[in-house]
C-alpha cells in the first residue's frame, strides 16, 4: 500500500512562509494527480490544491497566488510552498489524492500567529 509521510509545518508569524514536503512509498506522482489538503480544528478537511501528471495546477482561491504546488517524481516527493501566510491557513496539513484514495498520512501542523 501507499504510504504518505508530511513534513515541513510549524509556527510562523503573519507573512512568512514554510514549504511542505510529501514523500511517498511509491512512485505515484509520475502519473497520478495529488494534491494537499488542510483541516483546522472544528472544520471539515477541505482542498487546497491538486497537480496532474502532466504537471498542470489548481488551487482553492483562498491561497491562490500565495501557495506553489510542485512535484518532484525522481523523489517520489511532493511540496506545498506556502508564502505570506496568514492566521486563516492554520491547520494540520495532508496529502492525497483527488479522491482521497490513499491512507491519510500523519499531516504537519501550520500555525500562523498574529
Amino acid at each position: 500500500q501507499v504510504q504518505l509521510v508530511e513534513s515541513g509545518g510549524g509556527l510562523v508569524q503573519a507573512g512568512g512562509s514554510l514549504r511542505l514536503s510529501c514523500v511517498a512509498s511509491g512512485n505515484i506522482f509520475s502519473r497520478n494527480t495529488m494534491g494537499w489538503y488542510r483541516q483546522a480544528p472544528g472544520k471539515l478537511r477541505e482542498w487546497v490544491t491538486f497537480i496532474t501528471s502532466g504537471g498542470s495546477t489548481t488551487y482553492t482561491d483562498s491561497v491562490k497566488g500565495r501557495f506553489t504546488i510542485s512535484r518532484d517524481n525522481a523523489k517520489n516527493t511532493m511540496y506545498l510552498q506556502m508564502n505570506s501566510l496568514k492566521p486563516e491557513d492554520t491547520a494540520v496539513y495532508y496529502c492525497n489524492g483527488p479522491l482521497r484514495e490513499y491512507p491519510w498520512g500523519q499531516g504537519t501542523q501550520v500555525t500562523v500567529s498574529s
